[in-house]
This record gives C-alpha cells, sequence and structure tokens, in this order.
C-alpha cells in the first residue's frame, strides 16, 4: 500500500498526524478510505495552519463525561469484557457525572484518586484509571478532545500489603456485627457471611436466581463474567423465608418502596461502630467466609469454586489457616520411612 507522509491507515480509514499553530502534534481521522482524497484533506489542513486557522480550536464541542461514556460502551458493546467495562464507567460516572472533558487534568484526577483510596483497594482503583484513560484515548480518535490529557496520568503504587490485605472477623465478632446492624442491613451482612458474596452481587440479586426448594443461588453476572452456583444453608434459607416475596417484588433486597438498595455504606459505618469493629470494609465480609472455612478445614479447591476465584493462587491467600496442614505434609513421610532396628 502506498503511503504519503502524515498519513497512515487505521483499519480501511487514513489518518493524518501534523503540527498545529500551538507546536502540537495532532493526529486526526481524514475520515475516508481513499488516499487520494486523504491527501487532499491533509493538504487543505496544512494549508489553513500556513494562513494563521486553527480547525482543532473550532471543531471541537464542549463534550461532556457522559457524553464520552455513551460513546465508550456503544463502542464496546460487542466485547467480551463488555459487563466489566459496564460497571467501571458507571462507577466513574458517579465522579464526573457531566464534566467537560476540556476540564479533565492532573489535578482533577488526583481528587479522584484520593477520594477512591478512602474505600477502594488500589488494585480497584487501577482499574478505574486504566478505563478512564482508554476512554479519553478514544475520546481523541473520535475529536471528542484535542490531546489525550490523561496520558501523563500513572498508576496508583501497589504495596505487598494493600494488594494481599486480608483482615477477616471470628465467629464473636461476625454475630456482633449481625447483633448491631439495623433490619435492612442485617440479612445482607447474614448473605455475605454466609455466601461469601460481593455488596454487588447481593444487590443486585433477584428472586429468580434463588432457588429455595434445592438450596442454591446461580449467579449469572459476576466480576470473573463465569456462572457461579452458590449452595444455600440453613443459617442463610432461614432469613431468605422470611423476607418479602411476591409477584411484584423483582430483587431480594428492597426497601418498602419496592425497590433494591443502592449502597449500604452508612448503614454498615454505622453497625461497624456499635460492634466496636475498626479497620474493617464489607468486601472483608468476603474475606471472612473464606478464612472460616479454611479454619474449619474446607480444602482450597472448594474454596475457590465458591469464591469463583479463576485460579487457585488467588486462594492461597488463605492457605496460612489451613489447621494443621503443615503438620499432615510431613507427616506422609511417617509413612514411607522404616524404623533402624
Amino acid at each position: 500500500m502506498r503511503r504519503s507522509r502524515g498519513l497512515y491507515p487505521r483499519g480501511k480509514i487514513w489518518w493524518m498526524a501534523y503540527t498545529g499553530l500551538d507546536g502540537k502534534s495532532y493526529r486526526k481521522s481524514t475520515g475516508t478510505t481513499l488516499l487520494r482524497e486523504a491527501e487532499d484533506i491533509l493538504a487543505c489542513r496544512r494549508r489553513e495552519i500556513k494562513e494563521g486557522k486553527n480547525p482543532e480550536v473550532v471543531r471541537i464541542k464542549k463534550y461532556t463525561f457522559h457524553d464520552l461514556a455513551d460513546e465508550y460502551l456503544k463502542s464496546s458493546k460487542w466485547q467480551k469484557a463488555y459487563k466489566s467495562k459496564v460497571g467501571y464507567v458507571n462507577q466513574l460516572l458517579e465522579f464526573f457525572k457531566a464534566q467537560l472533558l476540556q476540564s479533565f487534568n492532573t489535578r482533577v484526577i488526583d481528587q479522584f484518586q484520593n477520594t477512591r483510596l478512602e474505600y477502594n483497594k488500589p488494585a480497584t482503583v487501577n482499574r478505574l484509571l486504566a478505563t478512564l484513560k482508554h476512554m479519553f484515548t478514544k475520546a481523541v480518535e473520535w475529536d471528542m478532545v484535542s490531546e489525550d490529557v490523561l496520558k501523563k496520568i500513572r498508576k496508583v503504587k501497589l504495596t505487598p500489603e494493600n494488594n494481599r490485605r486480608i483482615r477477616f472477623l471470628s465467629k464473636e465478632e461476625s454475630q456482633t456485627l449481625i447483633d448491631c446492624s439495623i433490619s435492612h442491613l442485617k440479612p445482607i451482612v447474614i448473605m455475605a457471611l454466609n455466601t461469601g458474596m460481593r455488596l454487588g452481587e447481593i444487590l443486585k440479586l433477584k428472586w429468580e436466581q434463588v432457588d429455595l426448594r434445592h438450596g442454591f443461588i446461580l449467579l449469572d453476572d459476576t466480576k470473573n463474567n463465569e456462572r457461579r452456583q452458590i449452595p444455600i444453608n440453613s443459617t442463610l434459607r432461614e432469613v431468605l423465608e422470611k423476607l418479602p416475596i411476591g409477584l411484584k417484588i423483582e430483587h431480594v433486597f428492597t426497601g418498602d418502596d419496592g425497590k433494591p438498595y443502592n449502597r449500604v455504606k452508612s448503614s454498615f459505618a454505622t453497625a461497624l461502630k456499635r460492634a466496636n469493629i475498626l479497620d474493617f470494609r464489607f468486601h472483608d465480609l468476603r474475606h471472612t467466609f473464606a478464612s472460616q472455612l479454611v479454619m474449619s478445614g474446607v480444602d482450597l479447591a472448594t474454596v475457590k469454586e465458591l469464591l469463583g476465584h479463576k485460579s487457585i493462587s488467588m486462594t492461597m491467600r488463605y492457605a496460612h489457616l489451613s489447621p494443621g496442614h503443615m503438620v499432615k505434609a510431613v507427616q506422609v513421610l511417617d509413612e514411607n520411612t522404616g524404623t533402624c532396628g
């Protein structure tokens, strides 16, 4: 394929690269698949710049982050990781809403990072930042901004302590937390402690996913995009059977208006304060579920399946809690070693 200086293909479309009046480099789509037309468009753009015109300032509208989110999700609709992207984009929308794309800078992102790090792990914040950076990369391609202002944003530095944090409750502390929870929070906490489900999975749970007859919960929309089946024990069954259910009630956990709860941050913080439990997040109930299972002798492979981990390496963080697992390992030698006499 013949190329002209300043032009390069992206798929079937020709893109042009040039220097604007402000001395910055620009990369724009010519919108054509024909090289000759692309050459004419680039020549016209260079002529405008030579005459003192700045087409970038004139062309770009005042797009908001909401506009970008809509376009980004439309373009990602058929991708395998679409569900995950929807989750990340919705979290970003909660923070940025209708903020103008032109107003984004490092200070704005620093504020976002600091706010999210108050209640999210660094790894989670990094995933949100990666999504945000990719959105702005696409925004440049779609002429929604003149330059990628986020290209210099770096990930939050992860430490072994932050990335592998395990905080769990004892059985006594778990019961105290349940007792200190208000009426609508109590069944949510009990479900988390008895299933290891994430908060988002619990709040989105519908009755059609709950099979009390056979005793399991079926999750389709999971973090790993893989179906997960969770057994219902006697404790959880007793709680579920007391919750309101009817043709008009779609979700398991709803308010008096029949609508599902969106968040429990405030009520959970109050319960922790009443129970005098420090340095604890809702996600740590998932750690508590896994830790209690391992300490009761459940094998790691089973715990892996219950948590929905993709690899056993993620579950190995609980290995040190297994009672006597190292003792059992060395006892194998007794079976293979004879006595000297």
